[in-house]
């Protein structure tokens, strides 16, 4: 007997939208994988609840899921787009009803639950805290939010890949967005979607952008043409911090945090600490002026490119590959920092070590022999 959706939360025909409630909340609570239970368990409860509410007693048969996905796939291209277009027109229209529920949520001073977003691409739950911060609850897909106030999210964000009209655009006023446990949960910013918070700090997993081919729309065979849907995140006057940022991401913050950068990756800001060992693919650090950058890690040939520049705010470049073969010893002594002993031989990149905006800026300059001896002796420089 094929099983219903009241039976997969275990309540009766006919039971009441409050009864409904309750099963899934019981169920989601149990097997929640942010509570060690079961993510294909959870789905499917999740979508019985979902069915329900719109009165579908069976879940979709595998014809219906290929016809009801979340990018439908039809029988030709102007099919697909003009699917497509109605369903990223639906959902910016939530999320413009979202922000406006919010906002008069903030004014009030009020506190309340709401899910938005679309049957057929997944709702998300929006709750206003007493504390003023806005708590997002599933995968933010497409459309525009801005908000007065900090955000906690517990889900992925990504933007449509089919058009970049409905581009997934998050503007926090002031306060931090978060991620609650990204590296745990596996959070994720992709495929172009914009995070911005002015006065905060971000605080995030997994970025990643999308870089891909299309046909040339002449049709000419054999022609393609590079699209790209380029995420951004930018926290002017705070800080950003994420695990590992990839293939066409832009990052803008006072001060940027990372593991590793590969594939298109453009960061700018006034300090930046590298703790991962790849640094790749045509990814440029832009330090802003009086700035200074850290690695900590130690880089092999392979996980720094040497297509990898820093570029100074005036517009001057160097190439990170050599920074890794410029020994701290050979800097002009003006130019080294107090209070950091290094070997002899220490390069750079690595260890730590302060690579100020003022050093790159002069790496041209030579250090004299006097300045060399003083330098040894007055940082301890050890003989090995």
């Amino acid at each position: 007997m094929v099983e219903s959706n009241y039976d997969i939360l275990g309540i009766v025909e006919g039971s009441t939208e409050k009864e409904i409630r309750d099963a899934f909340r019981r169920l989601a609570l149990q097997f929640h994988a942010d509570r060690g239970g079961e993510n294909e368990q959870f789905i499917k409860i999740k979508q019985a609840y979902e069915d329900l509410k719109i009165g579908k007693k069976y879940p979709e048969t595998d014809v219906e899921k290929i016809k009801n996905s979340r990018v439908y796939t039809g029988d030709s291209e102007a099919d697909v787009r003009r699917k497509n277009q109605i369903l990223g027109q639906q959902l910016s229209k939530e999320m413009k009803t979202a922000e406006e529920w919010a906002a008069a949520l903030n004014r009030a001073n009020s506190t309340a639950t709401r899910l938005f977003g679309s049957k057929t691409l997944g709702e998300i739950e929006l709750e206003r805290k007493a504390n003023g911060a806005l708590s997002i609850k599933g995968n933010f897909m497409a459309g525009s939010l801005r908000y007065d106030g900090p955000i906690i999210m517990q889900g992925s964000i990504t933007s449509p890949s089919w058009t970049k009209e409905f581009q997934t655009n998050i503007h926090l006023t002031k306060g931090d967005f978060k991620f609650v446990d990204p590296v745990e949960n596996k959070y994720r910013i992709d495929n172009g979607a914009r995070i911005v918070a002015d006065q905060g700090n971000i605080v995030v997993g997994n970025i990643f952008g999308r870089k891909f081919r299309v046909e040339d729309p002449e049709g000419r065979v054999g022609i393609y043409q590079i699209q790209e849907h380029r995420t951004f995140v930018s926290a002017p006057k705070g800080k950003i911090v994420a695990e590992n940022v990839v293939n066409t991401v832009s990052l803008d913050a006072d001060s940027i945090i990372v593991l590793n950068v590969e594939d298109d990756v453009q960061i700018t800001a006034r300090e930046i600490l590298f703790y991962g060992e790849k640094l790749t693919y045509d990814s440029v650090i832009n330090l802003k002026e009086g700035g200074t950058i850290r690695f900590f890690a130690t880089f092999s040939i392979q996980g720094l490119s040497g297509d990898a520049i820093v570029q100074l705010e005036n517009g001057k470049k160097i190439r990170l590959f050599d920074l890794k073969t410029k020994k701290i010893k050979d800097l002009a002594d003006e130019f080294v920092p107090e209070k950091q002993n290094f070997n002899k031989d220490a390069t750079m990149v690595g260890h730590g070590f302060t690579i100020t905006y003022d050093m790159l800026n002069n790496l041209s300059k030579k250090p004299t022999k006097k300045q060399k001896s003083s330098w040894a002796s007055k940082f301890g420089f050890s003989k090995n």
